[in-house]
């Protein structure tokens, strides 16, 4: 009774991991596909408007920052998750 209980916590375990890799491999390939967005929005908005290449550049950068730095915290919490 009691190896059964544990072969079932095992299998959850493993699981749980296998939910925790999904979720970091999500997070990163959510992030190359906000990234890449935020790029060719830029590279349409400089096209119109090239006198405003300057702006549009330093919020592109901004916009980039922050969906990398979602991205890192997803994946630093998807492997707390796995490694904790």
């Amino acid at each position: 009774m009691l190896s059964l209980a544990l072969l079932q916590a095992a299998g959850a375990a493993g699981i749980a991991k296998l939910g925790i890799a999904l979720g970091a491999g999500i997070a990163a390939i959510g992030a190359g596909i906000g990234i890449g967005r935020i790029g060719s929005s830029a590279m349409e908005a400089i096209a119109r408007q090239p006198e405003a290449t300057g702006d549009i550049r330093t919020n592109m950068i901004i916009a980039a920052a922050l969906v990398e730095g979602v991205a890192f915290f997803a994946v630093i919490v998807c492997l707390l998750g796995f490694f904790l």
